[in-house]
């Protein structure tokens, strides 16, 4: 016994000897520590703001530097330390924890942490540094947004050119928005064609907006004293403008009109910026009138007399729905990740049910993204919108939405976020209802919208075919290098599409609360998809890249053909898709065949049929189904007995495969459709 004793006692003093002297040891273990410390770092330092690192760390963690007494001193020996050795000034949390505390912390909010230091620290250096500490779990580079590219035209407002008795409302410039009533013009569009617009006019028949709704702009700042849109803006009561307190006690001082996310404050600004030397040429940088452009069009106020009209603007007396401004792009200055999920959890906390967004994210050298790329590195602002979609901020709808832009660089996929499939996408269509030269497509992408077209008329640009909306006067204009000097103009993107379904969004949610509809989240997606026109069987042969200049080159149409996600979004399908079920007549003892893409939009919509379909025991024993089949793109069944029941079906919007995990896809979607089965059955469409 004593013999093995001494044995064992020698082998662990020899052992222990081994890890204190042994260099090879030593080398391994520390070689080991630094792979699982790199793991921790999600995403790359390019395009990243220097000087900040963003944290997820453990509960513990959270909870100790949640409660420390100054901002860089933990009272965690290891962190203390490091946050000394980089010249820290602050570990803070990036989100307000004081408001909605419990559903934060149920997306890991108070998890989330932005150190800040001097910027000419080693940005990577850094990050292996806090990598190491064993309570950060994640390390994550502020990536900047990228602020959109775009070309303004500005316009004088003008007089209506249409009798005021063939309009709905009387703003002087809304029978040049062909996006929402295209008359096939030929001066406003080479080759225009009647039709190809949102159908906006006649939906709004039924709607024209509802000021319980709120759409969050998140974008450059909005101007909330232009005369077409003061009226439609988002108001915070609890708050005094320009007293520079907090008054309503929400973490945000002076946010009247929303928020600031650069600048961590209310004060939206909508004309700043500089000029600087830009290979030699004097070029503004700063602020375009981007978000008040999008704002415009999603509700600018209709029938004011004033200038131009909005998708869900109201009808002049002042039920048009309110838009938030979250500002993610102030002059030059640049708003990071962190920042931006501030603002998409302040647009949750103050009442936004749809989030509209025209931006995204520089392509990163080397690296294909995909959605599990984009929930590793873009952690922080992904909780964040995972929490906005997770609020019911509409009494009409349960959950909140969520709406992209694709983006403009021709690419067969969808920026992210965009792309991600638990969003919705927007791809861009011209006056002539085909795909835009500069619209990203396929891939990620989910339904269309008017984004705009340029042409030319002679060697110089024709605007009246993109997207007429509002804009700020006061902003610089880049050609001319002063002031626009009016409050209207034309832009052209997949940014322009994106606010149509936005703004769509908003009419279909006016009409629920307008009517007692209660619907959810992912009902007003299915709607979004399934209320459009087929856009597939026009893409046959050729389109010039540039209308009026048809020698430069020409695109291939054939290459957008299922690609341009369910097809062109009409507004007036989707209030009639929100007033009910759509109903498929059945004869008791015939075998009836559900054609699944004959119940979205008008019959022949560009959607991947998914091979699983939900019936319930229920509706099976109430119709006397004994067997369903599920073949091609459609389902087969029999009903036995008279009744009413329910089947749901699937469908892919936006590509042949659902995105998630490695790949890059469409959107699965379900739509419910009520079966009537009859004796007889001669009942059909609405019910």
């Amino acid at each position: 016994m004593n013999k093995v004793k001494i044995t064992l006692f020698a082998l662990a003093a020899i052992f222990a000897v081994s890890c204190v002297q042994d260099p090879v040891m030593e080398e391994s273990v520390a070689t080991d520590a630094k792979l699982s410390a790199a793991k921790k770092i999600i995403n790359t330092s390019d395009y990243a703001q220097e000087g900040k690192l963003i944290l997820f760390v453990d509960d513990a963690t959270a909870d100790i530097w949640a409660n420390a007494e100054v901002a860089t001193r933990s009272g965690i020996v290891e962190c203390d330390a490091l946050a000394a050795e980089i010249g820290a000034k602050s570990i803070e949390p990036v989100f307000d924890m004081t408001i909605n505390r419990e559903e934060k912390m149920a997306y890991s909010l108070h998890r989330w942490f932005v150190v800040t230091f001097d910027a000419e620290t080693d940005l990577n250096a850094a990050a292996e540094k806090f990598a190491g500490i064993a309570g950060v779990k994640r390390v994550q580079f502020a990536t900047k947004l990228a602020r959109p590219a775009v070309k303004v035209h500005p316009v004088e407002e003008v007089m209506a050119t249409r009798a005021e008795s063939e309009m709905p409302f009387n703003d002087p410039m809304l029978d040049l928005q062909w996006h929402y009533n295209n008359e096939g013009l030929k001066s406003i569009y080479k080759y225009a064609k009647e039709g190809e617009d949102i159908n906006a006019f006649a939906a709004w028949k039924y709607t024209t907006g509802n000021p319980e709704v709120i759409v969050a702009v998140v974008d450059e700042g909005v101007k909330y004293t232009h005369p077409d849109l003061k009226d439609n803006m988002w108001v915070n009561t609890g708050e005094i403008a320009g007293n520079g307190k907090d008054d309503d006690g929400n973490g945000v001082v002076d946010d009247v009109h929303g928020y600031n996310c650069s600048k961590n404050n209310g004060n939206i600004t909508w004309d700043q910026g500089k000029f600087v030397m830009v290979d030699g040429v004097e070029t503004w940088v700063g602020d375009s009138g981007h978000g008040t452009h999008v704002a415009g069009t999603v509700a600018a106020v209709n029938n004011n007399g004033t200038g131009v009209g909005g998708v869900a603007g109201g009808d002049g007396s002042g039920n048009g729905v309110r838009i938030m401004s979250i500002q993610v792009f102030d002059g030059t200055s640049d708003t990071s990740l962190e920042q931006n999920a501030r603002g998409i959890t302040y647009a949750a906390d103050n009442g936004a049910s749809i989030l509209q967004n025209s931006w995204g994210y520089p392509s990163i050298p080397g690296i294909t993204m995909s959605d599990a790329l984009y929930e590793n590195k873009y952690g922080v602002e992904l909780d964040a919108l995972r929490y906005f979609a997770g609020k019911s901020n509409c009494p009409a709808m349960t959950g909140n939405v969520i709406i992209f832009a694709a983006g403009n660089d021709a690419n067969p996929s969808a920026d992210y976020p965009g792309a991600y499939n638990q969003f919705l996408c927007v791809t861009a269509f011209g006056p002539d209802g085909l795909p835009t030269s500069y619209t990203n497509y396929d891939l990620g992408c989910n339904v269309s919208a008017p984004g705009g077209d340029f042409a030319y008329e002679g060697y110089d640009y024709k605007y009246d075919g993109c997207v007429l909306s509002t804009l700020p006067k006061e902003t610089i204009d880049s050609q001319t290098k002063q002031p626009y000097g009016t409050d209207y103009g034309y832009m052209q993107g997949t940014s322009m599409a994106c606010p149509h379904v936005s703004g769509v969004a908003a009419l279909v949610l006016s009409y629920a609360m307008d009517n007692g509809i209660q619907l959810t989240s992912t009902e007003l997606y299915e709607i979004l998809t399934s209320s459009v026109r087929n856009i597939d069987n026009q893409l046959t042969g050729t389109k010039p890249l540039y209308p009026g200049y048809e020698s430069y080159g020409s695109m291939n149409l054939t290459t957008y053909k299922g690609k341009m996600g369910t097809g062109k979004l009409d507004a007036l399908m989707a209030i009639m898709n929100a007033r009910g079920a759509v109903c498929a007549p059945a004869t008791v003892g015939k075998e009836l065949e559900l054609k699944i893409q004959s119940f979205l939009g008008n019959g022949d919509i560009s959607v991947k049929a998914f091979n699983e379909y939900q019936i319930s025991n229920e509706t099976k024993e109430r119709l006397g189904i004994e067997k369903v089949e599920f073949f091609s793109t459609s389902i087969y069944l029999t009903c036995k007995k008279p009744g009413i029941g329910v089947i749901t079906v699937k469908y892919i919007a936006g590509g042949s495969s659902v995105g998630g995990g490695n790949s890059i896809g469409g959107k699965l979607m379900e739509k419910d459709i009520v079966i009537v089965a009859r004796e007889a059955n001669d009942n059909g469409g609405w019910l």
